[in-house]
């Protein structure tokens, strides 16, 4: 089993919450800068983010249910090797429940909700226009919960989100490719069109689409770290 990480100094200290720090870690393991297999330390983590193990402990669980780790009685947290079948398995899933979640909106969305999602994909296409990847970030974020909530389906909002919630760091990582927000809101929009005329087959076969589009990207992202981290 390897060891812990050696941390370069310019690393140190680049969050100081627990949502920052399993951001960060989230995105070195995906990245493959953390490898699998690697054991981490809390003590480490802790003096890199200068805070107590508390919040590093809550953020091994965190990275727990992401399925990034895992954790063993007297074992302490190592990395986990996510299989390329797992990931599909995974955004498999997410297609379904989200094909789901839009072709209940198509047939279920308020004049109101209609609207908002309307106005949500305007101001997308804006940021994509303006080039902010974190801000299109939030905005896919806002866009895919307003799907979840449209379907007027707690149970399946429910589960969307706790599959999302698993998926995060795999999603985020996919506006690391070149492209990826202009495509994405192009994906967004045959959505938007779909569930504005009422057609929830429609709805549900680009979402369908899209979500496994989000897939290939991700997978790309993470073959090509894989390969650079090897180099190395």
């Amino acid at each position: 089993m390897k060891n812990s990480p050696v941390l370069s100094p310019a690393k140190l200290r680049e969050g100081t919450t627990v949502d920052d720090m399993l951001s960060i870690l989230a995105d070195e393991i995906i990245s493959g800068d953390i490898a699998p297999g690697t054991k981490l330390d809390a003590r480490v983590i802790a003096e890199r983010f200068a805070v107590s193990r508390t919040p590093v402990r809550e953020m091994f669980g965190h990275l727990a249910a992401m399925g990034l780790v895992k954790k063993r009685p007297n074992r302490g947290v190592t990395v986990a090797n996510i299989t390329d079948e797992l990931l599909l398995a995974m955004y498999e899933a997410m297609s379904e429940l989200e094909a789901a979640c839009a072709r209940l909106c198509a047939l279920r969305m308020t004049l109101e909700e209609r609207q908002t999602l309307q106005r949500l994909h305007k101001e997308a296409l804006r940021i994509v226009r303006d080039g902010t990847t974190s801000d299109y970030e939030t905005s896919n974020h806002d866009f895919h919960t307003h799907l979840y909530e449209g379907s007027h389906s707690p149970y399946l909002r429910d589960l969307a989100l706790a599959t999302r919630s698993r998926l995060k760091p795999f999603r985020k990582a996919q506006f690391r490719m070149p492209q990826r927000p202009s495509l994405s809101w192009q994906e967004h929009d045959a959505i938007v069109t779909a569930i504005m005329e009422g057609d929830g087959e429609a709805a549900a076969r680009a979402t369908r689409s899209h979500v496994m589009q989000v897939s290939i990207s991700t997978q790309h992202y993470v073959d090509e770290h894989r390969i650079n981290a090897n180099k190395h």
